[in-house]
């Protein structure tokens, strides 16, 4: 127990952070610094997601996972696109942006292209926030502001504060899924509407909440159990994995001689005790790795209920005109129930047909999961940092050992 006036603890590995100077009124983490971290992660991703789709000549929504295709109506009246041409620069983001500014004028960015990449955006937001949000009730340290959380929240504090997160992100985010699912190009050039704010709009209101919510169940497993397992991982490597490395790696048995001679060792003015700096690119390497972890493990369960989301999702647009017809509400949970059961027949006959339900689950599945780490990395990386920029200095933790202190930053 530490002694009075914030003395430090004499146990050996301990972590301790100097209560003195610490503002409790101003440390608090206020919702609106949550919402700016969750904005700028989201940014991040989506922009990276297209950096990195540019580098593998490929579709950004193989990268991360928009919500909805914010450059299908560039691709729809792209004559290139059209005729299946092999890739070029044109056929790039900026080439396909390019033609449509150059035929309808600026006015197209804002009208068909801004839209549906603010809503990607804001979903991604509403998940980090809601996640951080979750978090700070769930585990009382991650509600304070500062720049590292000590202790660092156990694994089942980060896998349901993921699971909360996860779970308003498919209500938030299923109006998008809907439109996903039902977008259509011809409809959307042969239309009356001028943007795709109006194209949203009435489809929304043709299908109704019904619709909007149809096949939000599968929505709701993938996305809560997808990031709890994604954010419990990226915390333990983060925190976890990190301080038990720090401690091995810096262990020197009481032998000062070697701490001084191989560490970046200072001394504290107090207390006289050597304190080791480890070394800059020891954390930022740990934050990486949680990135790439966390990305893999979210792939490994996400994936499979991906396949069978797809599945269901093709039968959705004949399932709306089938609930036009019906006049009683238990004959439409009628028809969603045998949908889903359809959905499962189907999936049988797919593994049958691979050779098993893992076969056909997996299928593909390295090469998705490796084009989604870059994004997906840096997204975290990038909410880690920001996070840590609204916090605010107290004085930095260190770890406890026999006759020297290890400082964590």
């Amino acid at each position: 127990m530490p002694g009075a006036g914030g003395d430090p603890p004499n146990q050996p590995n301990a972590l301790y952070v100097d209560p003195g100077s610490v503002n409790e009124d101003a440390f608090r983490k206020k919702p609106k610094n949550n919402a700016a971290t969750g904005a700028s992660a989201a940014g991040m991703r989506a922009v990276t997601a297209q950096a990195v789709a540019f580098y593998f000549r490929a579709p950004a929504k193989a990268f991360f996972r928009m919500r909805i295709d914010y450059m299908a109506y560039a691709r729809a009246i792209n004559p290139r696109v059209q005729r299946n041409e092999g890739w070029s620069w044109r056929t790039t983001t900026p080439g396909l942006l390019a033609h449509a500014v150059k035929h309808y004028g600026w006015n197209f960015i804002p009208r068909q292209v801004l839209p549906p990449l603010m809503a990607n955006v804001s979903v991604g937001a509403c998940l980090y926030t809601s996640y951080l949000q979750s978090l700070g009730a769930l585990y009382e340290p991650a509600s304070h502001s500062s720049k590292r959380v000590y202790p660092p929240p156990p694994l089942n504090a980060t896998f349901t504060a993921g699971f909360l997160a996860g779970t308003v992100q498919s209500v938030f985010a299923a109006p998008l899924d809907a439109l996903q699912v039902r977008l259509s190009t011809r409809e959307m050039l042969e239309g009356q509407n001028k943007s795709m704010w109006q194209y949203a709009g009435d489809k929304l209101r043709d299908i109704g909440v019904r619709g909007i919510f149809a096949g939000w169940t599968l929505s709701f497993a993938k996305d809560s159990l997808g990031y709890g397992v994604f954010f419990s991982t990226f915390e333990f490597v983060k925190s976890q994995a990190y301080h038990a490395f720090v401690r091995r790696f810096y262990d020197y048995r009481g032998d000062v001689n070697a701490l001084m001679a191989r560490a970046d060792v200072t001394t504290e003015s107090r207390t006289g005790r050597p304190i080791i700096k480890p070394h800059y690119l020891v954390e930022p390497t740990f934050l990486l790795l949680a990135g790439v972890a966390a990305s893999m493990a979210q792939q490994a369960v996400q994936y499979p209920l991906a396949e069978l989301q797809n599945v269901h999702f093709e039968r959705l647009e004949s399932l709306d005109y089938q609930c036009k017809l019906q006049k009683r509400h238990v004959d439409v949970l009628k028809l969603y129930w045998s949908a889903y059961a359809q959905t499962f027949e189907q999936c049988k006959l797919q593994a049958c047909r691979f050779g098993g339900w893992t076969k056909w689950f997996y299928k593909g599945f390295w090469v998705n999961s490796i084009r989604q780490i870059p994004s997906t990395s840096a997204g975290l990386i990038v909410f880690e940092v920001v996070r840590r920029k609204y916090g605010i200095d107290v004085d930095a933790a260190k770890i406890e050992k026999d006759g020297y202190d290890i400082l964590l930053a």
